[in-house]
């Protein structure tokens, strides 16, 4: 039971350590050296508890989900008018905050292995329809409520992910010294003529 607890208590800390890793070193960088030298331990207690770093790549991707679903984000339980309601969820998703949940060098380099690994696309896939399930929810009520007018909440799910996504692509490219929430807001302001149009 001790040996479980200790891992409990230590692996979580091993995983947020080899992800400051990655944000300093990139993907490729991120030796089983360097995290157990950020953290003062061997390397042959972080292959202890992951086995290989195989296993712990992919423990990673489970945290990095973690921290995507953000669950204090999206908690909106405090507002009752469902205006503020819908305009809150907008301005969150479409926030510098939001999208720096996951440091994006990190984002897009497991992306660029999903490609690759079926087991990191699996996971990748699985958050992305958990996201996307919980905004066609939102949507179907707000639908309901007359604050928007969509034909499809699947289809306009869809789009606002999309848009999201776009979001660090042209901050990396195309951003000319913009700050990110200038395209941030063009982008939640395409968001809410698609989803009050009844373009979709």
């Amino acid at each position: 039971m001790r040996k479980n607890q200790n891992a409990d208590l230590r692996k979580p800390e091993i995983l947020e350590s080899y992800y400051q890793v990655m944000i300093e070193e990139g993907i490729e960088g991120s030796s089983i050296s360097k995290i157990a030298d950020r953290l003062g331990i061997h390397p042959s207690l972080i292959i202890h508890y992951f086995k290989n770093k195989e296993n712990m790549k992919l423990e990673l991707v489970e945290l990095l989900i973690e921290k995507f679903e953000a669950p204090d984000f999206l908690d909106f339980d405090d507002i009752d008018d469902d205006q503020e309601r819908f305009d809150k969820l907008m301005e969150t998703i479409f926030s510098f905050e939001w999208s720096r949940t996951i440091d994006p060098g990190v984002h897009f380099g497991f992306y660029y292995m999903s490609f690759r690994d079926e087991r990191i696309n699996a996971r990748f896939r699985r958050m992305f329809e958990k996201f996307r399930q919980y905004l066609r929810e939102q949507l179907a009520y707000f639908n309901g409520r007359g604050i928007i007018a969509v034909k499809d909440v699947k289809r306009a799910a869809d789009v606002i992910i999309t848009l999201m996504e776009g979001m660090e692509f042209h901050a990396q490219f195309l951003a000319e010294g913009q700050p990110f929430d200038v395209h941030a807001q063009a982008s939640k302001r395409a968001a809410l003529v698609v989803l009050k149009s009844g373009a979709v």
